[in-house]
């Protein structure tokens, strides 16, 4: 059993980070532990949270199990689960009263909760003592020991927990099962050093590392070969790419060589402004591959918030970013994470955040009222707003970005855009996709051109989404 520790979640060394190819691998007596059995596969949070859970999907069918949607039809039910809000830890402890009904009724379900809030001390020590019926626990830096930590919980019968707080390193060769036959997502590094004051992620992901350039460009190779339309580059902060390595390779040097490969459309998230240069903006500008899209967290706009946050820019400085990246890529749409009521927050505060929205008119938003994680610096700093000053806030945030969201909207009305038609619409029983600048698009369109990049005229305009017709494959 190894416990979440938080003070060494925090550590960080000089130490060289490995690169491991051949750790994955299912002990004999695993092989076909799952055949006739299912799994149900719960996941919260970011888009790493959802491609993990695309690792652990693979991970389970090689033993044998079938995926499910239903609940009550599965054998083994595995939670993956997001630490960075306290909304995600009370729906994820919601669910786990369900799971517990089952359990009841059928003791020889097993029961798995792992991913980020699995890497928090404290909710482990609740799990440990308050929910021992939960079979395995573990974290985000050993999902590939899938199968070993169920082999040792059935055979002990016992709780088994295997969560690590270290830097950790780089598994390649890890199996993994898209959701999508047209968009993939590729890890191009892991874990955060920047420690932001209220962000949590630094402990339960770990270390700053990145991949190698050439394992990351014969993943995406792979996939164009294998016909997917879009990929998208993931990290906990995708600029910082390369800084780990030593080989004087940066994001813009990476962002060439992914777009040289032939990909049609290539995105990456998430972006800190601390570390998006103009080399980056270049590269960008200058692949039609690359989309004109640009997730840039802003956080607060107040010069004096920013500095409690950690964030290491200026008011100024995001702006001169922003609009540097305006000027130099064509119809290029940003958007941005905005927190409320930080600890400290004064209404002038608040102001120069809606001054910031005011100045660069976001497409859109994901707005939050702070939310303190155990073990930060910001969950101990003293917050005075009472909760219908942070509600507020936060509803007249939304307001401006509400408003600026469908004015951005309403310039492609009559419009003819490209769009990748990735799925069935929710709406209706037509199509849906996304433009190059990520506009969710609902399109009359017949089915087979399902995953195709098709031109869509827009005919009609909400604030987050659009109506069009097909035109024509682009």
């Amino acid at each position: 059993m190894n416990l979440p520790n938080l003070k060494e979640a925090k550590i960080r060394t000089k130490n060289d980070i490995k690169i491991i190819k051949d750790a994955y691998e299912i002990p004999e007596t695993m092989k076909n532990i799952g055949k006739g059995k299912k799994y149900y596969l719960k996941t919260y949070g970011c888009q790493m949270n959802v491609h993990d859970s695309e690792n652990i999907k693979a991970i389970l069918e090689d033993m044998g199990f079938k995926e499910t949607d239903n609940l009550d039809k599965s054998d083994i039910i595995l939670l993956n689960t997001c630490a960075i809000r306290e909304n995600a830890h009370n729906k994820m402890f919601g669910f786990l009263g369900r799971v517990k009904h089952l359990k009841e009724s059928n003791p020889n379900i097993i029961c798995g909760i792992c991913g980020c809030m699995a890497q928090e001390e404290s909710v482990v020590n609740d799990i440990k003592s308050k929910y021992k019926w939960v079979d395995i626990v573990f974290g985000t830096h050993n999902i590939h020991k899938l199968p070993s930590i169920l082999e040792e919980s059935l055979k002990e019968k016992r709780q088994e927990i295997e969560v690590y707080s270290i830097e950790g390193d780089v598994y390649e060769n890890i199996p993994v099962k898209r959701d999508s036959k047209y968009k993939a997502w590729v890890n191009i590094m892991y874990g955060c050093d920047k420690f932001c004051t209220y962000c949590i992620v630094p402990y339960t992901r770990g270390k700053q590392r990145s991949r190698m350039p050439e394992d990351i460009i014969s993943e995406v190779k792979k996939l164009v070969s294998d016909g997917y339309k879009e990929v998208t580059l993931l990290g906990q902060n995708v600029n910082a790419y390369g800084k780990d390595l030593n080989i004087d390779y940066t994001m813009g040097d990476l962002l060439e060589d992914v777009a040289k490969t032939g990909i049609d459309r290539l995105r990456f998230v998430t972006s800190h402004p601390w570390d998006f240069d103009d080399k980056m903006i270049d590269i960008i500008a200058k692949y039609p591959n690359i989309m004109p899209y640009i997730h840039l967290p802003l956080q607060s706009g107040s010069d004096r918030i920013l500095k409690l946050m950690g964030r290491r820019y200026t008011k100024e400085k995001y702006i001169e970013l922003f609009n540097k990246i305006k000027n130099k890529v064509p119809n290029c749409s940003i958007t941005t994470d905005i927190i409320v009521a930080f600890p400290g927050e004064t209404l002038k505060d608040f102001n120069d955040t809606l001054d910031v929205v005011n100045t660069c008119k976001f497409d859109s938003a994901f707005t939050f009222i702070f939310s303190p994680r155990v073990g930060t610096p910001a969950a101990l700093m003293e917050n005075n707003l009472t909760e219908d000053e942070k509600n507020d806030r936060l509803y007249k945030l939304n307001d401006m970005i509400n408003k600026y969201a469908n004015e951005a909207n309403q310039k492609y009305l009559n419009k003819i855009v490209p769009v990748l038609l990735e799925d069935y619409s929710k709406k209706d029983k037509n199509l849906m996709g996304y433009t190059d600048t990520m506009k969710l698009v609902n399109v009359k369109c017949d089915k087979k051109y399902l995953g195709k990049i098709v031109n869509v005229k827009i005919t009609s305009v909400n604030t987050w989404s659009l109506d069009g017709k097909f035109q024509k494959i682009k």
